[in-house]
């Protein structure tokens, strides 16, 4: 007898709906094709034994399982469920009204309870395309899967509950929630808050722009300046993300499976990889490609500490994914686009010594060992970072000072107000939402100069060398000065501050040993 039963495959963050034919016929074997991977393949001992502690066996006939559509790869444990439904409807053990009607999926354990699965939200959201009426999967994920409206889902922690679903037409009770006010509850504010911070206005000035306009920014100072404490903090200042934000980051955490009780959510990402990272783990990819920290940061913020310590070749890999704002991988049957619209947040020391130019320091570096040290990171990829700053150690009477500075409440509320202004500025435009995103063309409409403004850049970029991109950042971050401020037109004003945060390259710092000390030398 033949039965189908419905599960689901997860390519990127999309679903496909995988077909399970079950038929049982006279004879012995249990034959499983459609190219499953080892861990479908050892499933018949995870289900055999699930349905013996159960009150339920696989008989002793020639059993053919054909998961459809053959020629995709299908992989994975999340099967289990399918399959032993479908051994068992196929074989008159249970009834099987309406089981074409739902989308099942879940992991076995040996005495039937279910184990978590991953990408439960696509899967939910391609079986709520597709017309099915239900998705029945497991209890930790069905608070995830719930999120989609329109679709019944059933959390079970135990094959006997779904047995009796469809045998008995026992009840199971359904997932239910309000995705709005669940969203809503969430919104509260991290634990780490900038009045914490004692000092550092103009970094906090810094990390205020870099929040309004969506700017990647690199901190540099020697240890102890207050560097990472900054940057944990500066998700603490973003606006609250969107619903379909929520939506979208939710769902490429959940194809990872790191979402399971907590739902739909609500707060912005922030990874901070060990700079021993490789670059399949930063970008995504392996043989059945994976999202990276790149897109796990998607709408959140990537924080790369000690950035000169990390590989040349991870950080190079990151320079398309920075522009495009998502990473393509491709193998030979297939490719996978993961979005990776983040924040960049970098840190680094000016030396190995981790001090620059200070009589003081405990350690010095000589000036060969600080341009080696500086030319790790390359300047393609710091041209794709908006903001370069001076990060300088806290004065004793400001750290012993008890009163507190500016909460992260009232610096949210401005990035949020000039949030708006560049939502309302690019709303006819589907990619573009701050103004970080702004090709060549947004950034000659938006970032319009007058001529004194024109001599004073033109002035910059000759001293400082700077590059093509580099100009176009100038004027991105001016921009966003400029919407702090509620004003319409940019202005010298801005252009002048816009050209202090590009420390990197003024004199002083790559720009000036290379003069002084020109490569050959070392």
């Amino acid at each position: 007898m033949l039965k189908k039963v419905f599960g689901s495959a997860v390519f990127g963050v999309e679903a496909t709906t995988v077909t399970v034919e079950v038929n049982v016929d006279k004879g012995v074997g249990y034959h499983l094709v459609g190219l499953p991977d080892n861990a479908i393949k050892e499933s018949n001992f995870r289900i055999a034994a699930a349905l013996q502690n159960n009150g339920y066996k696989i008989p002793g006939k020639k059993i053919i399982i054909n998961m459809s559509p053959a020629d995709l790869r299908k992989e994975g444990s999340a099967y289990d469920l399918t399959l032993a439904i479908g051994i068992l409807a196929s074989t008159d053990q249970i009834k099987a009204e309406g089981l074409e009607e739902y989308l099942i999926m879940g992991e076995l354990s040996l005495d039937g309870t279910l184990q978590p699965i991953k990408g439960a939200l696509p899967i939910a959201v391609k079986a709520r395309e597709e017309g099915y009426k239900g998705f029945i999967l497991p209890a930790e994920n069905a608070k995830e899967a719930a999120i989609v409206d329109n679709l019944e889902v059933y959390g079970i922690d135990n094959i006997k509950q779904v047995i009796d679903f469809f045998d008995k037409g026992t009840a199971i009770e359904q997932t239910i929630i309000d995705t709005r006010k669940e969203f809503e509850q969430n919104l509260d504010f991290p634990e780490f808050d900038f009045a914490d911070v004692k000092g550092q206005e103009g970094i906090k000035r810094c990390m205020e722009i870099a929040a309004a306009g969506g700017h990647n920014i690199i901190l540099i100072g020697p240890p102890g300046a207050g560097k990472t404490m900054l940057a944990k903090r500066l998700p603490s200042i973003l606006p609250p993300m969107t619903l379909h934000e929520a939506l979208e980051t939710t769902k490429i955490h959940s194809v990872v499976g790191r979402v399971k009780d907590t739902g739909l959510m609500a707060q912005r990402p922030f990874r901070n990889p060990h700079h021993t990272i490789s670059n399949v783990a930063l970008v995504g990819g392996g043989s059945y490609p994976q999202p990276g920290e790149i897109s796990m940061s998607h709408n959140g913020v990537l924080f790369l500490d000690e950035l000169p310590e990390f590989k040349r070749e991870v950080l190079e890999v990151m320079r398309q994914p920075l522009e495009d704002r998502e990473v393509t991988i491709s193998r030979a049957k297939f490719t996978v686009t993961y979005p990776s619209s983040f924040m960049l947040v970098a840190s680094m020391n000016p030396s190995p010594s981790g001090y620059f130019n200070d009589p003081d320091a405990p350690v010095t570096s000589s000036p060969a060992e600080m341009q080696r040290y500086l030319s790790k990171v390359s300047g393609p990829l710091l041209d794709r970072i908006d903001i370069h700053i001076e990060v300088t150690p806290v004065p004793f009477d400001k750290l012993s000072d008890d009163r507190k500075g500016e909460s992260s409440v009232d610096i949210r509320k401005r990035v949020t107000k000039a949030r708006q202004i560049q939502t309302k500025r690019f709303e006819d435009s589907d990619k573009v939402h701050y103004n970080a995103q702004m090709n060549v063309k947004q950034i000659r409409k938006h970032c319009v100069l007058d001529e004194n403004s024109k001599q004073l850049l033109k002035t910059a970029m000759e001293r400082l060398n700077l590059s093509a991109r580099a100009y176009d950042r100038i004027l991105k971050v001016s921009r966003t000065i400029a919407d702090l401020e509620g004003i319409a037109e940019v202005n010298g004003s801005h252009i002048s501050e816009a050209i202090q945060y590009r420390s990197l390259d003024r004199e002083g710092w790559l720009g000036r040993f290379t003069k002084i000390f020109p490569p050959h030398v070392f």
